[in-house]
């Protein structure tokens, strides 16, 4: 083709005019076409060798203003020469005694980091594996150690070829660590948390304890769990778990109250246990009874021990609420099949549903109640009361479903949860471990028992609702009846509150004279609790006792003293009629109530008297010890579970030694490596058919025991053994 293309005609000059005219215009600014012509050949110039040496990384090329190219340091600043030879030996001497240097190095050798806050208080601080700029193995260890104990890893995680891998990508230097040797790193863990855990208890003055039981599903096995409560120096509410106590069989009394002996031993508090929180079982009625005895003898308990034995309030609501419901057995029986019957299926489940999109409801969700929480009963009725109009269709479409409630039934649950609302509030509220909950437990209380009053006086309710309340009056007046101490002086210790909230409640709650009876024997109470406490604080400070004086009105007494300030002290009060100190109780309970505009559970009781210590020195060391008293121990059963007291199956299968040594370290329990062996077994099972398969997997159950007796204990193992020979049998004859 004899057409150029537009590229073609741009790219080649057609006439030698144009070329002529090229040359002229370089022979006219010759020096800016030699500019030109250096950048547009630089593309086809050789690339300059990039600088190897790692000196370079602490220089830079900097021009000098005769042109000369020189070295100057980024720490110091100096310049050096740069020799053509591109010799770098001067530039690391240099290097050697640069001063700014050396403190920069010496700043970078060990790298502190904060600890992430994971919303609980923590004042710790994490050193890194890098040290002086050496990878270290064992604080690795440390590490990791932590992170099993604190997210519930399995040991054999670190046996893992996806973690090792991960491990090595990061840091070339990792070596593999085996679960026996991280087993015996989170002992170490174990034993630091303990010494610490020593220390901080030693600048405790009171600490106030739960226990409860808890049970293995498979090993049969019985653990007492102790949980200590306390403020620190920073006002703040801490709690600790002291123990996991293997309690053998027989769980009397005597034994219990034995083991909580060596515990608070163990741990150097015996002397400071202020009070001990426990359910309602008999056995322990028992066990305090006897430490409360044992600790008279050795020290003085407050208040004459009046507050020492405190009972689970959660647990007395529940055998409240239970005996209520007793009334509605069948009703609560046949929502329970309801919501059984429903979910035990995806079939029945996915009509439940299109029944409700049917009716447009808002709520998509039914609950089962769970027989170890005290308040799932409502849950599940005021749960499956928003779902009454679905049920009848239900059944319509459903003829296996035989359960329906009826429309009565419907009315008898929407009055019971009027009443269970309460209930559940209280709960929730005193329930809490994260806040005091003894100032706050009279006012709920006084709620229920207003509740019940009501309900009981109210001639136009239905007669089961009657009997319903008539059975809760009983079991409130069996453990409330008489007046409880220390859930009154919680509540005056509250700002908000003072003796102001049993003014209220105490008349409402008893009848005729009782309520001011009980009013003085408060009253009388807490000032025998503090003077008890300006004892200790003038004894300790070795002050004289000045606001004891408060406490006697105005009958001075003055101590003998061989000196004569003494006597010039009662003449100075005689001649100008100086009454004597108020004390901090006296100062306190005259002074109005805190105006608190928030919601009551927001407001921080311990920041007030924090910020009032100074104010009350005396009175705030009381509030102190009062206020970290639990009232529940949910505290203890929520160690695990909100829900459940029953140790699952893989904490289970943990020797008893290193059950407590991990649910001490951080409140968590790891797997054992019996869930490894569990999928062995099943592996030749699968393999091989027949009743000889049951063989294989017995004698394979025989070697893998042996191989890791040293992670398994002998009796848990047979326990074990039990149950798999068990499990294979059924397997086999089926």
């Amino acid at each position: 083709m004899e057409s150029n293309t537009p590229s073609d005609i741009s790219s080649a000059p057609n006439s030698q005019q144009e070329n002529d005219g090229l040359v002229n215009d370089r022979n006219t600014h010759s020096t800016n076409n030699e500019e030109n012509a250096d950048e547009g050949s630089s593309h086809f110039q050789k690339k300059k060798r990039p600088k190897t040496s790692p000196v370079w990384a602490d220089f830079t090329e900097v021009k000098m203003p005769d042109g000369t190219m020189k070295a100057q340091c980024r720490f110091c600043k100096g310049r050096l020469a740069i020799i053509s030879s591109s010799s770098t030996s001067h530039l690391k001497r240099h290097l050697k005694t640069c001063g700014p240097k050396a403190a920069h190095d010496l700043k970078q050798q060990k790298i502190t980091l904060q600890a992430a806050d994971s919303g609980c208080n923590q004042e710790k601080h994490v050193t890194p594996a890098l040290t002086d700029g050496k990878f270290d193995m064992m604080k690795m260890r440390e590490s990791v150690a932590h992170w099993i104990l604190m997210h519930e890893h399995p040991f054999t995680i670190v046996e893992e070829e996806g973690f090792n891998m991960m491990q090595k990508r990061g840091m070339l230097e990792w070596e593999n660590v085996s679960r026996v040797s991280i087993k015996k790193d989170c002992e170490k863990v174990f034993e630091i948390e303990k010494n610490k855990l020593k220390n901080l208890l030693k600048s405790i003055s009171k600490i106030s304890v739960t226990t409860d039981m808890w049970k293995s599903t498979n090993q049969k096995i019985e653990y007492m769990v102790l949980t200590g409560h306390f403020v620190d120096s920073n006002w703040q509410l801490q709690k600790r778990v002291l123990s996991f106590i293997h309690l053998p069989p027989p769980h009397r009394g005597l034994e219990i109250a034995d083991n909580l002996y060596k515990c608070f031993k163990d741990w150097g508090i015996e002397n400071k246990v202020f009070t001990i929180s426990v359910d309602n079982a008999s056995n322990n009625d028992s066990a305090v009874r006897i430490l409360s005895e044992t600790f008279s003898r050795v020290k003085k308990l407050p208040c004459g021990g009046k507050l020492f034995h405190v009972r689970c309030c959660a647990h007395i609501l529940n055998l409240m609420v239970q005996d209520g419901l007793s009334r509605i057995s069948y009703i609560i029986e046949d929502i329970h099949e309801t919501v059984t019957f429903i979910n035990q299926n995806e079939g029945r489940l996915n009509l439940f549903s299109e029944i409700v999109q049917q009716l447009q409801l808002p709520h998509r969700k039914l609950i089962l109640e769970c027989k170890t929480r005290w308040n799932s009963t409502y849950q599940m009725l005021s749960a499956a009361i928003k779902f009454k109009e679905v049920f009848p269709m239900y059944k319509e479409r459903e003829p296996r479903y035989l359960c329906c409630p009826s429309n009565d039934d419907w009315l008898k649950v929407e009055k019971v949860c009027e009443i269970l609302e309460v209930f559940d509030s209280a709960t929730n509220i005193i329930s809490g471990s994260e806040y005091p909950t003894s100032n706050l437990f009279l006012n709920e209380i006084f709620r229920v028992k207003v509740l019940l009053d009501k309900k009981f006086e109210d001639s136009n309710e239905d007669e089961f609702v009657h009997d319903m309340v008539k059975c809760m009056k009983l079991k409130f007046d069996k453990y409330w009846g008489d007046c409880n101490l220390m859930m009154s002086i919680g509540a005056i210790l509250d700002p908000r509150c003072k003796m102001r909230v049993i003014e209220f409640c105490f008349p409402r709650m008893y009848p005729g004279n009782e309520a001011c009876e009980n009013i003085d024997k408060v009253k009388k109470a807490l000032y025998k609790l503090y003077k008890e406490y300006a004892d200790e604080y003038y004894s300790s400070s070795g002050e004289g006792n000045g606001e004891s004086d408060g406490l006697r009105g105005n009958n001075v007494t003055i101590q003998a003293s061989s000196s004569g300030w003494s006597e010039f002290a009662q003449f100075v009060r005689t001649v100008e009629n100086i009454q004597p100190q108020k004390s901090d109780l006296d100062n306190y309970l005259e002074e109005s109530c805190y105006i608190c505009e928030e919601d009551p559970i927001p407001f921080d009781v311990l920041q007030w008297w924090r910020s009032n210590s100074l104010k009350y020195r005396i009175l705030s060391r009381m509030a102190r010890d009062i206020l970290a008293i639990p009232i529940t121990t949910v505290a203890s059963e929520a160690t695990f579970s909100a829900g459940s007291r029953v140790i699952d199956t893989y904490r289970a299968s943990l020797a008893t030694e290193t059950f407590f040594i991990v649910s001490f370290a951080v409140f968590f329990v790891v797997f054992t490596d019996f869930y490894a062996v569990f999928s062995f077994l099943w592996f030749f099972f699968s393999v091989f058919s027949g009743f000889g398969s049951f063989f294989v997997v017995y004698f394979a159950f025989i070697l893998l025991f042996f191989i890791d007796s040293c992670v398994v204990e002998a009796e848990e193992a047979v326990l074990m053994l039990s149950w798999y020979i068990s499990e294979v049998l059924k397997a086999v004859l089926h």
